[in-house]
């Protein structure tokens, strides 16, 4: 058997996010099980899909859909007279969405969005959108964070050939070893990119143990700039306040802001983190005391 090098599912899964987004864009039936119209809705995730669900929740609720709100599952003030909850999670089988959906059963419809199609989540909710295309053999996510994003997306309306376009770009670039070599990191969003801010900012940890943070891009101003120098980064996804770059470039810090669609921009993200795991001789595909997925004792 060919032994894999360090990273290589998250590689192969990180580049094949074009492929995967255009896929779940056109599940027209799958999309149709997400609330309608003017429901008023809970997201629940942990880790990664709770900062996805931030996103949705941001999209859905500023395009008119209706109330939406996104909480961690462990935490999620469900009992608010919501109309649906929505649960993301890759396996199906972490623990506080499991019991977040046994407990409200039959009070409230659920509707699971999940990558595992054998896990246990499946005949729990009451609709499951199926994405066993975008699941992941690597502990790092990638693919299906974006991918149920994409799908949310496209269910809102949105046309992502742009987005699409931009990924494939992002992925045939060269590579940046300044960004890839920094010594801090942080991530900044405005709307519905604040959840990717927080993303990229746990798969930097994740994947290379590296020092990072995230926040509302005008909260930044608001003490964390403070971190800010020569030889750190400060990234922004989207379009960053006025006067923001010259504040954070007179700190000698680089500033990062590219002219794509955010979600690509959090694909460029995916790979300077493969990348500078790599350099540091970590797997990403089994990071240091993390697992695929979290299931705590009874």
């Amino acid at each position: 058997m060919t032994e894999l090098l360090p990273g290589a599912h998250m590689r192969d899964e990180l580049f094949s996010q074009p492929e995967t987004w255009a896929q779940a864009a056109g599940l027209r039936d799958a999309q149709a099980l997400l609330p309608a119209s003017g429901a008023r809705v809970a997201v629940v995730g942990c880790g990664t899909s709770w900062f996805i669900a931030q996103s949705y929740a941001a999209l859905r609720e500023t395009s008119g859909q209706g109330e939406t709100d996104a909480f961690a599952a462990s935490e999620a003030f469900v009992d608010r007279g919501y109309d649906a909850v929505v649960a993301l999670t890759r396996s199906g089988t972490t623990t506080e969405v499991l019991e977040l959906v046994e407990r409200v059963k039959g009070r409230i419809p659920t509707i699971g969005v999940i990558g595992d199609e054998t896990s246990p989540l499946v005949s729990l909710v009451d609709d499951a959108v199926l994405l066993p295309f975008a699941d992941e053999q690597s502990v790092v996510q990638t693919r299906f964070a974006t991918t149920a994003l994409a799908l949310f997306r496209a269910s809102l309306g949105e046309d992502l050939t742009g987005a699409i376009d931009d990924a494939s770009a992002v992925l045939a670039a060269d590579y940046d070893d300044e960004l890839r070599d920094a010594e801090q990191y942080s991530f900044l969003g405005r709307g519905w990119t604040i959840g990717l801010a927080h993303e990229a900012a746990l798969k930097m940890r994740e994947s290379s143990q590296s020092w990072t943070e995230s926040y509302p891009s005008m909260d930044y101003r608001h003490g964390p700039i403070a971190i800010a120098a020569p030889g750190r980064v400060t990234w922004q996804f989207g379009e960053a306040p006025e006067g923001l770059a010259a504040q954070v470039e007179a700190t000698g810090a680089r500033f990062v802001q590219h002219p794509v669609d955010p979600m690509a921009d959090l694909v460029r993200l995916h790979r300077v983190a493969l990348d500078r795991a790599v350099a540091r001789g970590l797997d990403p595909d089994q990071p240091r005391n993390l697992t695929r997925s979290v299931i705590l004792d009874a």
